[in-house]
């Protein structure tokens, strides 16, 4: 047992190097110690290491001793360890219909701001009374986020209004630290701010929205297609019958937009590393290859994937070039081929994919893979 003077000598000496290193960092931010986040252990200098554990001798100051309340403990000064942690846990809701490389990026945003990913999936009825009715089904969107990667947890029919009665669910039963949103406004049917209570409670996080992809976005790919067929419909009507009211309705048409629209997605290595594993297979591991196109990537090629990944140790996916489609189904695909690849990389099945993969397996790539 070391005498008292020597261990308030040896804590004077943490106490002046904290003061030095301005703080003491231990380990990551993403670690919660009886329930209190601690982003640094301990700041200013190490104020409250000395606080906290010059209370280890009892017989101080005229035998007053001060509890610890130290993540750590100092018995005799020996090793130091921690005691019990527990991670981080993150909410995010959302819609996610028509499910797009976006969502998945603001999923993996949802993740690396905490240890565990918990998901609220907003239900059929909350959607069409704050949106209007949603295109996937429930079971079809719920396949979609539990098929991604960074997702730990899902909440089934999360309200689309994070009300106190939710607010306190989160925080009491899913032990939810934090809510996370992007950084586009979410506003109710009467202008409040949906996020306003987590914000005002200070536990709401923001994340940067995905630019180039919007489920509105893939809408108007799907429906452009159709408009510029009912333009040419139109064109020929005007050319046949010489029609005035006709030739009204061309006119008012021009302002739709007309043939496939074009993605503003720019892809960098990058954010394809973000989504990949990293890793290959390992050594003696069964390779299990599919390809396709992956085109508006769905629940059913969740499915797919998930089976095939269960043939071997590690999936790899081929996924169509944009030509390869087109010429294949005869037309444009609607997602380019980064963005499929994307879509695909998010999967939680899928350990790595080939970018513009040929439409036949030739001996060479199979022997190069």
């Amino acid at each position: 047992m070391l005498p008292d003077v020597h261990k308030a000598f040896i804590l004077l000496l943490i106490l002046l190097d904290g003061l030095r290193m301005n703080s003491l960092e231990f380990e990551t931010v993403h670690w919660i110690w009886d329930g209190i986040l601690y982003p640094q252990l301990f700041g200013l200098g190490g104020i409250m290491i000395a606080a906290a554990i010059i209370g280890l001798s009892t017989g101080y100051f005229g035998g007053i001793g001060i509890p610890c309340s130290s993540p750590y403990h100092w018995p005799d000064l020996g090793i130091l360890y921690k005691r019990r942690k527990r991670p981080v846990r993150v909410y995010m809701d959302g819609c996610f219909d028509l499910m797009h490389y976006g969502h998945a990026n603001a999923l993996r945003q949802a993740k690396s701001l905490g240890d565990v990913l918990v998901v609220g999936v907003v239900s059929d009825e909350e959607i069409v009374a704050n949106k209007g009715p949603p295109v996937l089904s429930m079971e079809e969107r719920l396949i979609l986020v539990r098929g991604l990667k960074w997702v730990d947890e899902v909440i089934v029919n999360a309200p689309y209004d994070i009300n106190e009665k939710f607010l306190n669910t989160l925080f009491n039963e899913y032990k939810i630290d934090y809510i996370i949103h992007g950084d586009d406004p979410c506003l109710l049917p009467d202008g409040t701010d949906a996020y306003g209570l987590a914000k005002r409670a200070g536990r709401y996080k923001q994340i940067k929205r995905t630019e180039g992809v919007s489920s509105t976005d893939i809408v108007g790919r799907i429906l452009s297609p159709l408009r510029a067929a009912d333009t040419d419909m139109s064109q020929n009507n005007v050319a046949i019958h010489q029609h005035h009211s006709n030739t009204e309705k061309l006119q008012a048409g021009k302002n739709l937009p007309i043939g496939p629209q074009l993605s503003h997605f720019l892809p960098t290595s990058r954010r394809i590393v973000q989504f990949s594993n990293g890793k290959g297979p390992e050594p003696g591991a069964r390779v299990v290859y599919i390809d396709g196109a992956f085109d508006l990537f769905h629940a059913g090629h969740v499915e797919i994937l998930r089976s095939a990944r269960q043939l071997g140790d590690f999936l790899l996916v081929g996924i169509y070039s944009d030509q390869t489609v087109s010429e294949r189904r005869g037309s444009h695909p609607i997602m380019h081929l980064h963005e499929r690849s994307l879509s695909v990389l998010g999967c939680r099945y899928v350990d790595e994919v080939i970018i513009g993969a040929p439409w036949e397996v030739t001996k060479d790539m199979i022997l190069s893979r």
